[in-house]
């Protein structure tokens, strides 16, 4: 998957609020699907089909533990969007401390405008 297939498919994973719950939760450690689906008022396969969509992402593994196939959070692809969220956040940051220095000229030399100091 190229990277901006990959950043796509976090993105898009991210966009529901019960797969950002099934992240939530897995946050604090493993779990099973049972487990996860415990505070969802849907089914089990309803859930399975959420964790899909995460496991292609990249978002969540599944280990084997004997019988239990305990879900885990992969932080690689979450460090990826931050990166590229990041470099948006230091652009706009950037056109932030334009835009005060600007107003803070136009109050410099603005008519009529009294000044800290001023007699």
């Amino acid at each position: 998957m190229s990277a901006t297939q990959s950043l796509d498919a976090t993105f898009a994973a991210l966009s529901d609020p019960t797969r950002r719950a099934i992240l939530a939760r897995l946050a604090s450690g493993e779990a099973s699907v049972m487990e996860l689906n415990e505070p969802f008022a849907m089914s089990q396969p309803a859930i399975s089909k959420h964790l899909k969509v995460l496991e292609r992402a990249g978002l969540v593994s599944r280990g084997k533990d004997g019988q239990r196939r305990p879900c885990r959070i992969e932080a690689q692809p979450m460090a990826e969007a931050c990166q590229w969220l990041e470099n948006y956040r230091q652009l706009w940051e950037a056109n932030f401390q334009r835009l005060d220095a600007l107003l803070e000229e136009l109050k410099q030399h603005a008519p009529g405008v009294r000044h800290e100091g001023d007699a």
